[in-house]
């Protein structure tokens, strides 16, 4: 007896950002959809153990950061427990389940709960417990995400270590976490634990913390951190882990050896791909598990689309969302325009919050590219000194001839909200991408987003010193003195 196979246009495996992505694009066009999600719901990794309980946690660390500063209150932060966070941080993560699923009931989108891999090129095996079903499209994507990448040697089962999904169900109260890994993940959970009131040793491996950021912003964020009572070791590596009953001490190679209750590692990331048996159909993949794609999201089979954290950089949610739809529409039709996912912009959510769009100064400065400066201190807005979160700064680089805006740099709370307005006049065309927008517009009084004008203003100041000096400093003379 044959075996049967169902068939549609599209199959797309993962339920996270990516494949959500992609399948209410196919949808949209009136094609037929089948998700598959090896887990009993959707959301993926970004709902259940990623962006939405991390940031949810930090929503509250960051309250009660907020809360015991003031002197009126007397906040007894011993009542706030990591596992009492995560109770909260749960029924966040419910309702977002609910609205997931709602979005692809609404738009009438199969979702087949099971462990997919290929059979051939168009067709996968769908393993759903005893049960096996075939599935084939002539195009499918691959949305399937990242777990943690977890070091040889170290023994994860044990109670007092963790990586970056386990510590969501951390039970004890530690006195002492250390956290091995300075990217991202690492960086954001310091700066829950510290914000807890516990010791944190953050150990970096590189000489720097988060080295793709603008150099100020990193300055800024290493000065906070140490300021708040962070250990930051950097320039450190791994040797090996030692485990007793109830504390770990983690050996490094320079011979230090760091005690501490519990340990999280947060050592990047590798993708969930092992299980597709991508090598049996020619599918490549990195030392990481990450699938190769090109410029659009294509593997070496062009039929065949991955996305999201699956792919590697940037890893973000809102990147893998727009990913997704851009597969899809390049499925359809293979000149679309491609700007789509490009600007990215980058959230990371430590405390204060950093985010930025565009270049660095480092960049600009390799590809000699001329740049000034606008720049303004949180303390100088009305609106940070009413909520009490002076801390931050927002910076812009921009063209000294054209005033082009190059870079959007911000630090300080909200900065994941404030930086979309750089990012709508960074991209704009035919000369609306000036720092002209922040001076020619009103902003509502006090806001956050006053800063660009605040920034702006000092860039053209800035600028005008040095046309005092050089007249011949501009292509053409700037309107009156700010």
């Amino acid at each position: 007896m044959a075996t049967k196979v169902r068939n549609f246009d599209v199959i797309i495996v993962g339920s996270g950002p990516g494949g959500e992505g992609a399948a209410m694009q196919a949808r949209k066009q009136g094609l037929r959809v089948l998700v598959i999600e090896r887990h009993s719901l959707v959301g993926g990794g970004c709902t259940h153990t990623g962006t939405i309980p991390s940031k949810a946690l930090r929503y509250s660390a960051h309250k009660i950061l907020s809360l015991r500063a003031d002197p009126l209150l007397n906040l007894d932060q011993k009542r706030f427990t990591f596992d009492a966070l995560m109770q909260q941080a749960q029924d966040i993560i419910g309702q977002q389940v609910k609205l997931r699923s709602s979005h692809y009931a609404r738009n009438e989108v199969e979702i087949l709960h099971g462990e997919a891999q290929f059979v051939d090129g168009k067709t996968l095996m769908v393993q759903r417990g005893v049960q096996t079903e075939y599935v084939s499209a002539e195009a499918i994507v691959l949305a399937t995400g990242s777990r943690p990448y977890r070091i040889p040697g170290v023994d994860y089962t044990h109670p007092c270590v963790f990586d970056s999904d386990t510590i969501l169900s951390l039970k004890s109260n530690p006195r002492v976490v250390t956290i091995f890994g300075a990217g991202v993940v690492g960086c954001e959970y310091t700066s829950i634990f510290r914000s807890l009131g516990k010791k944190v040793n953050l150990i970096n491996s590189r000489p720097q913390l988060l080295s793709f950021l603008d150099n100020e912003i990193i300055d800024a964020l290493s000065y906070h951190l140490r300021d708040s009572g962070v250990l930051i070791r950097n320039q450190e590596s791994f040797s090996h882990l030692e485990t007793r009953e109830q504390e770990v001490v983690l050996h490094l190679v320079s011979g230090k050896q760091i005690h501490s209750d519990i340990i999280l590692f947060a050592s990047g990331r590798v993708g969930n791909s092992e299980a597709l048996q991508l090598d049996s159909i020619g599918i490549k993949t990195n030392e990481r598990s990450q699938i190769v794609v090109n410029a659009h999201f294509q593997t070496q089979l062009p039929h065949v689309y991955a996305v999201g954290d699956v792919v590697g950089f940037p890893a973000l949610a809102s990147s893998a969302y727009d990913q997704g739809r851009f597969a899809i529409r390049h499925l359809l039709d293979p000149d679309c325009d491609h700007r789509l996912v490009a600007n990215v912009p980058v959230g990371i959510y430590t405390i204060p919050e950093i985010s930025c769009i565009g270049k660095t100064e480092a960049e600009l400065t390799e590809a000699k590219i001329p740049y000034e400066i606008g720049h303004t201190s949180f303390k100088q807005l009305a609106r940070a000194q009413i909520a009490g979160e002076t801390n931050g700064m927002l910076k812009l680089l921009f063209h000294p001839n054209t005033l082009e805006l190059l870079g959007v740099h911000c630090f300080g709370q909200h900065a994941a909200e404030i930086i979309h307005i750089g990012q709508a006049i960074l991209t704009q065309k035919n000369g609306g991408n000036t720092i002209r927008y922040f001076t020619d517009t009103t902003f509502n009084y006090p806001t956050m987003a006053e800063a660009y004008r605040v920034a702006a203003l000092n860039g053209l100041n800035r600028l005008r010193l040095h046309v005092t000096q050089s007249p011949s400093a501009v292509e053409r003379p700037l309107s009156q003195p700010e």
